[in-house]
């Protein structure tokens, strides 16, 4: 798997204190990093492909992590959103943080998600921060960096600003995308502030992120397939559990409307003791 470079150093970042390592793309390790972070309901998974049926199959997702090689044309992107107090934002100050501060991008910016008590601290605490002191935030905050730096492997060199990067050095950058507030945000540390790219509902923001992501895997050649997806979702279990326990419910339902021999609506179906109707339920809830 790839692994983030050392992403990215401003002047801010001389102030921060303490190193962060490089860790892998691996849903696994961004599964763990949030639950050290005490945040719950809420996992990560690996999207190998931007159709609509794959990206269904994990809903709900609440945000989309891509990591890619940085190159001279990352920078080119469109105007950031700069004074836009709807969005968490932070500028990534410190080198090899791209990883958490993306993970954090999506955390911190959806309102549904049970964070924990040391996130929703850190989310009231800098509320009012510029980016760069959000990012200074993060960068000299020792429970998130203790967090990061557990998933460290050995590297054989260090990995410097991409920015001064030789041409054949690979240096890899993750960034976020999400909605927030009624638009699709790109979130990339590197920026100035959030990037808009256009208005969209919580229901067909995948629809509009997907060819927004194509745009950039399309100005790499042919030959570079080194790209990595993945998505921030709810916890498989808490999904198959309330899923379950919907279908145990209509379940139920269906069996006191046939054993009365009378009807009534399920779903806004009137299942007139349907015999059939209660097979595939039941099949459902065997699976």
């Amino acid at each position: 798997r790839a692994r983030s470079g050392a992403d990215a150093t401003t002047q801010a970042g001389t102030m921060s204190s303490g190193s962060w390592t490089t860790i892998e793309s691996d849903p696994g390790v961004f599964t763990e990093l949030i639950e050290l972070f005490g945040t719950k309901g809420v996992q990560v998974e690996e999207i190998y492909s931007l159709d609509r049926e794959t990206l269904n199959g994990v809903a709900p997702v609440y945000g989309l992590i891509f990591l890619f090689k940085w190159n001279q044309e990352s920078k080119k992107r469109k105007a950031a959103d700069e004074d836009n107090p709807d969005v968490f934002f932070a500028s990534q100050v410190v080198n090899n943080a791209c990883a958490t501060q993306a993970l954090l991008s999506i955390l911190l910016n959806r309102p549904e998600i049970e964070l924990g008590d040391e996130l929703t601290k850190f989310k009231q605490f800098t509320a009012d921060f510029s980016p760069d002191m959000k990012g200074l935030a993060i960068s000299n905050c020792e429970s998130i960096r203790n967090a990061h730096n557990s998933f460290a492997r050995p590297e054989p060199f260090a990995m410097e600003d991409p920015r001064s990067a030789s041409p054949d050095q690979d240096v890899y950058h993750f960034i976020s995308y999400l909605p927030v507030a009624g638009h699709l945000y790109e979130l990339d540390g590197l920026q100035k502030g959030p990037i808009n790219h256009g208005e969209c509902t919580s229901e067909d923001w995948l629809d509009k992120v997907c060819p927004v992501i194509m745009q950039r895997i399309e100005q790499y050649s042919q030959n570079e397939i080194r790209f990595n997806l993945l998505a921030l979702i709810k916890n498989r279990m808490d999904t198959y559990t309330a899923k379950l326990e919907a279908l145990e419910k209509k379940r139920a339902e269906l069996g006191a409307v046939k054993k009365e021999g009378t009807s009534m609506e399920v779903d806004g179906e009137n299942t007139s003791s349907d015999p059939a109707l209660l097979k595939e339920v039941d099949q459902e809830v065997a699976v």
